[in-house]
């Protein structure tokens, strides 16, 4: 029977709408007594259906799926000649129905809300969170609230308003609106599909398991992803750790997060050996989608630091528009700043030859350029102006 467990201090809960351990304040996750392998991709296209197997509750409704998953994973040829790593794999997230990796979690997000008899969710995000959970709300009929960072671009918010959530700014700290938003929720009855809601931790571990299905569970030995909030990479890790536990895999690859230097609270807190992350005083970088001063699942990434199941390192601004330009023009993907920071670090860390030739590497691109056109302006990009009687 599944339940749900502190990720701090161990306290157990049943499966109901608890989003935080009462005692020490830190995320839950769904456990299991038994797990058993979801379906192989090519068996099961619907994400909902194939991944039963590995959510915690007995029945869904497949028909509020929007497609997400099942995202292709590409051999990065030209990033593997460049570092002289002879294997490195790229996951496709922007492929998914709102262009970014949080579809994964939304899509269980909303189904655990529908189980709870729920007629409101809600989220506080930087831009891709919002859209997702707006669209998925929109596709369930539940009426959503959505609250994003009071400097989050223009360019952001018509794409997020389009579903007609009840839309806010958040204006102050952003690291504290996550906070509010929860209490907010508990007197109106809000159900916060946030970063670290564990149901949406289980939606997207599936990330993980895709990549071992594509690989036909030959071993990884890194798996490498942005981190702003630690939900995400969270839920990589604990997918990765199932996976051992199922037997799939021998052995559970190291995942390390990336965070930009202008914004790197729990990359601070690994480099000097902290237990608890802390704020990040006056965060400034390019990419907005991970820029959380003060990420509400930090202190779970520095525990399974200390595990060694994991490692979280910075590159800076301007390592991030590289990668961007890279990808865009050697491997045919154009992902926002965000999604381009995986690529940095690996760039990074093979320079430094943290990184092997013989290693076999996965990074994860969470989402689309067109998320943030206004990082173009970073590019020096050329237009030819050809009258239009001298071609031919």
């Amino acid at each position: 029977m599944p339940y749900l467990a502190c990720t701090g201090c161990g306290k157990k809960y049943p499966l109901e709408r608890h989003l935080r351990c009462g005692d020490c304040g830190e995320p839950l996750e769904v456990r299991y007594e038994a797990l058993t392998p979801p379906a192989r991709i090519e068996e099961e296209p619907c994400f909902i259906a194939r991944n039963a197997n590995i959510f915690p509750f007995p029945d869904f409704r497949p028909e509020l799926s929007l497609g997400e998953g099942a995202t292709p994973l590409l051999e990065a040829v030209h990033l593997a000649e460049e570092t002289g790593i002879a294997e490195i794999y790229l996951k496709n997230e922007t492929v998914n129905p709102t262009w970014s990796f949080k579809d994964r979690g939304t899509s269980l997000g909303i189904q655990a809300a529908l189980q709870f008899g729920l007629t409101r969710v809600g989220t506080v995000s930087s831009g891709n969170m919002a859209a997702s959970l707006a669209a998925f709300a929109a596709r369930a009929g539940l009426e959503a609230y959505v609250y994003v960072a009071g400097d989050i671009p223009e360019g952001k918010i018509a794409p997020i308003a389009i579903y007609g959530p009840r839309l806010s700014r958040g204006i102050g700290d952003y690291g504290r609106l996550y906070y509010n938003a929860l209490a907010l929720g508990e007197k109106r009855g809000i159900y916060f599909i946030s970063s670290d809601n564990p149901f949406r931790v289980e939606g997207q571990k599936t990330v993980a398991y895709e990549i071992f299905d594509q690989l036909d569970y030959e071993p990884l030995d890194f798996i490498i992803l942005p981190v702003s909030s630690g939900g995400n990479m969270a839920a990589v890790i604990k997918g990765c750790e199932e996976m051992e536990e199922l037997g799939l895999i021998k052995k559970a690859p190291l995942v390390i997060g990336v965070q930009a230097a202008g914004c790197s609270p729990i990359a601070r807190a690994v480099a000097e050996g902290r237990e608890k992350v802390e704020p990040f005083p006056n965060p400034a970088t390019i990419a907005h989608a991970i820029a959380n001063p003060f990420p509400p699942s930090g202190n779970r990434i520095l525990r399974k630091v200390r595990e060694g199941r994991a490692d979280v390192i910075t590159v800076t601004d301007e390592e991030i528009i590289a990668a961007q330009a890279f990808l865009a023009q050697k491997e045919g993907l154009f992902v926002q700043p965000a999604g381009a920071a995986p690529v940095a670090a690996i760039r990074k860390l093979a320079a430094a030859g943290r990184l092997k030739p013989e290693h076999r590497i996965a990074a994860i691109l969470t989402g689309s350029g067109l998320k943030d056109t206004g990082a173009l302006a970073h590019h020096h990009l050329e237009v030819v102006s050809v009258p239009v009687d001298e071609l031919g």
